[in-house]
Order: C-alpha cells, then sequence, then structure tokens
C-alpha cells in the first residue's frame, strides 16, 4: 500500500496555549467533551507517537466500495483497525509491514485510562488505538464504532494539532448531529448508552500549528478483542 504524503510529527515542545481552561462538558447521556485534558500529557506523548510512526507509517486505505480514506492511519496496541475491499476488521499484524502493530505507549494508555475514569469509566484497558492524520480538506464521515468484539467499553479519542469541528449524532445516520469544536489537548468519551452513536469529522481547516504543522492527530482508544 502507498503511504501518503503526510506531513512529519515534529518534536517542537512549545508550551501550547488553550482559550479555555480544562472543564467536562456532557455532550451526551453517557458522552463527555474533556476540554484541554491532555495538554499535561502532551511533552509524553509527542515523541511516543514519533517513535510508533516509524514502526507503523501512516497509510490511506481503501473502503469495501472501493473509496480512498481522506484521513492518514495507523495503530499502535495489540490490534490494529483495517480496511480494504475485504471490510473493516482489527489484525494483529500491520498489513503494510506484515509485522504485529507496535506495543501501545505507556503515556497513551495511561492518558487513555485517566480519561475514561474522568468521564465515569473505571476499569478501561485499551487493547487498541487508531492513529489519524488529517491534512486540511481531510475528514470522517459520519460511522459507527461497531467492529469491535463487545460495546461495554468506551471510546477515547484524543485530539492533537489543529482543531477541527466534530459532528455527535445520535443512533441513527440521520438524526440531529451537534457540531462540537475540538482543540489541541482536548479529549471526548463516549460509552454505555451512546455507544454506538454515530460521530464523524468536517474537512479539516486550513492552518499551522506551533507543534504539529499543518494537521491534526487522533489517538481513538478501544478495547476490541
Amino acid at each position: 500500500m502507498v503511504q501518503p504524503e503526510t506531513p512529519p510529527v515534529t518534536l517542537d515542545l512549545f508550551a501550547d496555549d488553550h482559550p479555555q481552561p480544562p472543564s467536562r462538558e456532557r455532550i451526551g447521556e453517557q458522552s463527555y467533551l474533556l476540554r484541554g485534558f491532555a495538554l499535561p500529557w502532551v511533552e509524553r506523548l509527542l515523541p511516543a507517537l514519533k517513535h510508533t510512526l516509524l514502526a507503523a507509517p501512516f497509510r490511506h486505505m481503501i473502503t469495501p466500495g472501493g473509496f480512498t480514506l481522506s484521513a492518514g492511519l495507523s495503530s499502535c496496541g495489540t490490534l490494529g483497525w483495517t480496511s480494504d475491499r475485504a471490510g473493516y476488521r482489527y489484525t494483529r499484524l500491520d498489513p503494510l509491514t506484515g509485522q504485529p502493530w507496535p506495543g501501545m505507549p505507556e503515556v497513551f494508555r495511561e492518558l487513555a485510562e485517566a480519561a475514561a475514569g474522568e468521564a465515569g469509566f473505571s476499569g478501561f484497558a485499551p487493547d487498541a488505538c487508531l492513529i489519524n492524520c488529517y491534512v486540511p480538506g481531510a475528514k470522517m464521515s459520519l460511522h459507527q464504532d461497531k467492529n469491535e468484539r463487545s460495546y461495554e467499553h468506551p471510546i477515547v479519542s484524543v485530539s492533537l494539532g489543529l482543531p477541527a469541528m466534530f459532528l455527535f449524532g445520535g443512533h441513527e445516520r440521520g438524526d440531529k448531529r451537534q457540531r462540537v469544536p475540538l482543540l489541541h489537548g482536548d479529549i471526548v468519551v463516549w460509552g454505555g448508552v451512546d455507544r454506538l452513536r454515530y460521530h464523524g469529522v468536517l474537512p479539516l481547516k486550513h492552518g499551522q500549528h506551533r507543534q504539529l504543522g499543518a494537521q491534526r492527530i487522533n489517538l481513538t482508544f478501544r478495547t476490541a478483542g
């Protein structure tokens, strides 16, 4: 699979301003926006992210319908998410390298567990982290996260880099959806009765982030196996 021309992750760890103080906002019955929650972790997250991507570079995957996803994808953990003509699924081997996915960095796991606990989901033990790279114009269509073996565990989604507009809908594709602005360091957690709500990301706007350049990185933690 051809690797995309994705801007590299940089490690210019300057202090990052956040326009709002850390807060917890309820966006669904069992869904929360944790504004700025990841900011204290960034200086540890970025080196771990760079190391992970050296072992499992971003690639643009193909959907079962033959469309190319606009966001670059990678994974780490015991399982990684893949998409091709055969369908959507989790695998133990990276189809690009034929090797096991990189292990999940401890700082990734610590952050995911802490965010899940803050949202009321104690005991979260992710075994998969999907890493998405959005460059200007890239988006993610409305979808449900339903390739996991069980839906009893939450989804923890961490935003880094450029701001994005997150769409958070209902249990039917046509349900009304919220537009939730996501900034560097924000985390969205949803589970329980909200676990299968549709969600997506509007096309990323042009911009330049001081630490990550012209891109947004999204870390999405799941218990998949």
